[in-house]
């Protein structure tokens, strides 16, 4: 991934060289311009085209900008109703997620998120233990966590 940015930023300079143009929107066109010869030569590389993994990263960002508003409206209407009628709970979740990298940052996510804390990791790294401040279903909870935060994490680092 990392050589193909180099190279991308390459052809855009030697673009703005030949053109004589240092301005942004010359570097801009060469940018474009690096991208699409990049694309005419995906086959030759063995790695996947840089630009799929940086939209994954976004993706992720954007989802978990989501479920953090979502949860604080969440977790504000839970303080704001004159009854507290919460059904805290700890389960176990089990990952689909190999590297110690990827379970950290999904762990992570899920702290971040309010309402949810990861509180343990068990050694192999496969299941997650998480507090949640109200759990109507634990499967539930899972199912949503394996088609955010997990799906999002797999598809930035593979």
């Amino acid at each position: 991934m990392a050589i193909q940015i180099l190279f991308n930023l390459l052809i855009a300079l030697l673009w703005m060289l030949l053109n004589t143009n240092s301005s942004g929107s010359s570097f801009i066109v060469g940018y474009v311009l690096g991208i699409a010869i990049l694309l005419i030569l995906r086959k030759s590389w063995t790695r996947p085209f840089y630009l799929r993994r940086l939209w994954a990263m976004l993706k992720l960002l954007l989802i978990f900008i989501r479920e953090l508003a979502i949860s604080n409206f969440v977790v504000l209407g839970h303080i704001l109703r004159p009854k507290l009628a919460i059904r805290p709970g700890i389960f176990a979740y089990e990952t689909a997620l190999t590297s110690a990298w990827e379970v950290t940052l999904l762990s992570c996510l899920i702290c971040l998120t309010p309402g949810t804390l990861t509180l343990d990791v068990s050694g192999d790294g496969k299941t997650l233990y998480i507090h949640a401040i109200d759990i109507a279903d634990a499967e539930e909870l899972a199912a949503q966590i394996r088609g955010t935060f997990e799906q999002a994490i797999m598809e930035v680092t593979r």
